[in-house]
């Protein structure tokens, strides 16, 4: 339960009074807004749109919408950083669903900063993560990931780049659940598979 805008931190109600000045048209509102949460926005965007460029482009579209939609923000639903969230989330998905004929739309590189280190990603699911966790040859699983579906790209970059748990990522992406974990552990059997393949396995244990 969203607690009422008088509890709110000072952050979350300088945000919402930003909101509420840019659906009344006030630029300089906007402004205010856009730096206070374009770096958390921009952080959430690359962990499910991990290429840059089109993180950069997500993010201007966030605003946009931002711009014409700060009408409909409800403080009684949600506090400002998470509708603001949701937003991004949603754009982000958005564009691995137009990528999704790319090469590569998730990237793995243990040399991208921006990504979250697969080290510190939780699950049951121990094999196939320790096996892209050992995997040097990020064009290889790059490669695989590409290989994947849409929508086993999508819930894999939520669970594993956003943090969400299965029931989550269902609520995000409006799936029954048992569908999202299905396509969870059949995108994680399916990268194996294809690392084996591309010997990555191999030649890191070897």
């Amino acid at each position: 339960m969203t607690p009422p805008p008088d509890e709110w931190s000072q952050r979350s109600q300088a945000l919402a009074e930003a909101l509420a000045r840019t659906a009344l048209g006030d630029r300089a509102a906007f402004r205010r807004l856009y730096d206070a949460s374009r770096a958390h926005l921009f952080a959430v965007i690359l962990r499910i749109q991990p290429d840059r460029s089109r993180a950069e482009d997500v993010l201007q579209e966030v605003y946009v919408n931002v711009w014409r939609a700060a009408s409909s923000f409800d403080a009684a639903k949600a506090q400002p950083l998470t509708w603001l969230t949701a937003i991004a989330r949603n754009r982000a998905i958005d564009s691995l669903r137009r990528a999704q004929t790319a090469p590569a739309t998730v990237s793995l590189s243990p040399d991208d900063d921006e990504d979250q280190p697969m080290r510190d990603i939780a699950s049951t699911d121990d094999e196939p993560l320790q096996l892209l966790q050992r995997a040097g040859q990020a064009r290889a699983v790059t490669g695989c990931i590409g290989e994947l579906t849409a929508p086993q790209q999508q819930s894999l970059a939520l669970a594993f780049y956003q943090g969400l748990s299965h029931a989550e990522v269902a609520e995000q992406m409006a799936q029954p659940l048992g569908t999202v974990k299905s396509w969870v552990r059949r995108a994680l059997i399916a990268l194996k598979d294809c690392l084996d393949r591309a010997g990555v396995a191999s030649s890191e244990e070897g």
